[in-house]
């Protein structure tokens, strides 16, 4: 028995490293990651199969059932602060178990709702909170656990919600042809479940390195030190007056008043007072250490909007905020632009298997790239980003199967080398740096979510008015120019800030040498002052 209770604290308490493992436990870590994206993001994007159920067992229109894809993902995106303040005030694995509570209690009992007003709370809040609780603490974690495979291990694990497109949709579809849309929502529910269970195995980590021992604690210059400052304290002379010999008029005085006898009992006085402070200090240095130890790593604030201030990370919120825009809208409009050129619908379903497909093709590859030494990383999201902006104009251009499947395989590619590192990239230190991410990802995903729900609604507008579906595409291309804009900026406001500060240390050091030498002077007047007056004839 109690050999079980010693395994289950083991199990439940934090992994403790010298330094970033780059694996160990990191590998668990990796895998429910995995998983935590196929029930997540996963089930978002397959969510569309259920659409035309919706539509006529509610007797609703497209855009009033895609609404509750829409309310789903901003309060996914938006609660984003929330989750990393429960995360830092509780930890991450009973805000990811709580999380994974409320996905399978939102999608069990959207199957038994009756109303589309009830999916928008169902699906819409429960879940919506419920995968935001889930996924943005899993990411941070896995950043934690990797520093030099941080980059590839985040893009294979990533690739969840890509399998899930691939194998879960197809998959649903035909299990909710035999037994119906409700019980189809039941199953998924149950499965969903799964991710308490993956919660529990994400163990926090602990980095805290071994002190180095310095050469002033061993240095042989430390006990005459102390022992100048004992009779500094006590007689209330320099360090010159010691060193060079050279006394001031007042200890000359009291000298000869007192003769060289009574020198020798001060002098056993001072050491006997000097060996008692260094027993005090004994004492108090394991006392410090204890609680040190149990005081543990300093805990970060709940939530800091401190990196408001950093002007580089202003500009990536920003990249995030315009980018957004065409994350979502190419994969709601790709299949009816492909009707509305000729292609019939069987033959443009296959845009999204190819843009699935591809977009695993663009993680694994970024990763791949970003894991290479050395390389500037933002650099690299940056050209692929632009890339994005004329894969998604020549949508607009093409009018046949093999061009519209050529362009779903060139976006879903560079979507994958995009929506794989922009998370990630915060604990990069051109953005904002680990240390500072758990804070920077909750209000970073909280300004991207008014562009994922705002980005359909404005493509749905602009095809209502156009009667062109292009109008769309064409939206998502000015969102993300603007965002590469933005991206390219991060770079020189960062390396600007450092250069501000840098300089301002620089006069701050050039103001205190300035004072000390002003100091220094002083010594070297009371000495000659000294030397003066004791060359009088008196």
């Amino acid at each position: 028995m109690k050999g079980l209770m010693c395994n289950l604290k083991s199990c439940t308490r934090p992994n403790v490293y010298a330094e970033v493992p780059d694996g160990g436990w990191g590998w668990v870590v990796a895998v429910a990651f995995f998983f935590v994206e196929v029930f997540t993001y996963g089930i978002i994007k397959i969510f569309g199969i259920f659409l035309q159920d919706l539509m006529s067992c509610f007797g609703e229109s497209n855009s009033r059932v895609s609404w509750a894809i829409s309310i789903c993902v901003f309060v996914m995106a938006f609660t984003a602060p929330l989750s990393m303040v429960m995360s830092n005030r509780f930890g991450y694995r009973p805000v990811i178990m709580l999380g994974g509570l409320l996905i399978s209690l939102g999608t069990i009992t959207t199957a038994f709702t009756q109303s589309i007003s009830e999916i928008y709370i169902t699906m819409g809040i429960v879940a919506g909170l419920g995968y935001c609780l889930t996924f943005l603490p899993t990411v941070t974690i896995l950043s934690q656990y990797f520093s030099k495979r941080r980059s590839l291990v985040t893009s294979i694990a990533s690739t969840g919600e890509c399998f899930s497109l691939l194998a879960l949709a197809p998959a649903m579809n035909a299990l909710k042809e035999q037994i119906g849309w409700r019980y189809c929502l039941v199953v998924i529910g149950v499965l969903q479940s799964s991710v308490i269970i993956f919660g529990a195995l994400l163990k926090p980590i602990i980095i805290k390195p071994v002190p180095s021992t310095t050469e002033s604690a061993t240095s042989p210059l430390k006990d005459p030190e102390s022992k100048y400052d004992m009779e500094n304290e006590f007689t209330h002379t320099s360090y010159s007056s010691v060193d060079s010999g050279v006394q001031s008029i007042s200890s000359s005085q009291t000298n000869l008043s007192q003769g060289q006898g009574s020198t020798e009992p001060d002098s056993a006085e001072i050491k006997e007072l000097g060996e008692e402070e260094e027993r005090k200090n004994k004492e108090e240095t394991p006392l410090k250490e204890e609680q040190k130890e149990e005081s543990g790593v300093s805990r970060p604030k709940l939530l800091d909007f401190s990196v408001l201030r950093d002007a580089s990370f202003n500009c990536y919120a920003l990249f995030g905020l315009f980018a957004t825009l065409g994350f979502f809208a190419p994969q709601l409009y790709v299949i009816e632009l492909s009707v509305s050129r000729g292609v019939s619908r069987e033959s443009a379903t296959f845009m999204l298997s190819a843009m699935a497909v591809a977009e695993i093709l663009g993680r694994l590859s970024m990763g791949w790239v970003l894991n290479r030494r050395p390389i500037r990383k933002i650099y690299i999201m940056l050209i692929c980003t632009v890339l994005l902006c004329p894969v998604l104009v020549i949508f607009t251009f093409v009018t046949e199967f093999w061009g519209l499947l050529s362009c779903s395989c060139l976006y879903g590619f560079f979507l994958g080398t995009v929506a794989s590192s922009h998370i990630p990239m915060l604990a990069e230190d051109d953005v904002i740096g680990i240390q500072r991410m758990p804070s920077a990802v909750g209000v970073y995903v909280c300004i991207q979510s008014f562009a994922g729900l705002a980005g359909p609604p404005l493509g749905g507008v602009l095809v209502d008015v156009t009667k062109n579906y292009g109008s769309a595409f064409y939206s998502c291309a000015a969102g993300m120019g603007v965002g590469a804009l933005f991206l390219g900026l991060v770079r020189p406001a960062k390396t600007g800030f450092c250069f501000w500060r840098k300089r301002n240390h620089q006069g701050q050091k050039t103001d205190r040498k300035s004072n000390s030498q002003g100091s220094d002077d002083a010594p070297a007047d009371f000495v000659e002052v000294d030397m003066e007056i004791d060359n009088t004839p008196a």
